[in-house]
């Protein structure tokens, strides 16, 4: 039988932080919160950061709300300007990516369909430390 789960409250730097240079996401639940049903992370990235490079997802629904700055969000092979309460559903299987052009931070909520998906945080951080 399965654990039972219980809320999560956490403040506004709260959660399992992962940084990669001007690049930070911070965990606010996945599989210990969720039983591997989402995961929900902030995603802060520095003035002038590109994102984590295009990618798909081959069974995960992504969705991202803006909270701060003017993120661009790649969708396919177009980049679409963002604002603060902006809202994207990305289906599995489209390219996408994200980066902040601005001058100002860029923070975007993001909940990642399915099993855990901060499991792979480890090797995204490093694959950071080495590229750089």
């Amino acid at each position: 039988m399965a654990e039972p789960r219980v809320p999560v409250v956490l403040g506004r730097d709260e959660g399992r932080r992962y940084e990669m240079g001007g690049l930070t996401a911070l965990f606010k639940a996945d599989v210990p919160e969720t039983g591997g049903a989402y995961a929900v992370s902030e995603w802060r990235l520095a003035p002038g950061q590109p994102g984590v490079g295009a990618h798909a997802h081959e069974a995960n629904d992504e969705l991202f709300f803006v909270t701060a700055g003017r993120p661009e969000i790649l969708l396919g092979d177009q980049w679409r300007l963002c604002a603060p309460g902006d809202f994207l559903c990305i289906p599995a299987g489209v390219m996408h990516d994200f980066r902040n052009p601005g001058p100002d931070e860029a923070r975007l909520m993001n909940v990642f369909t399915g099993d855990g998906f901060e499991a792979a945080m480890p090797g995204i951080v490093a694959w950071f430390a080495a590229n750089g």
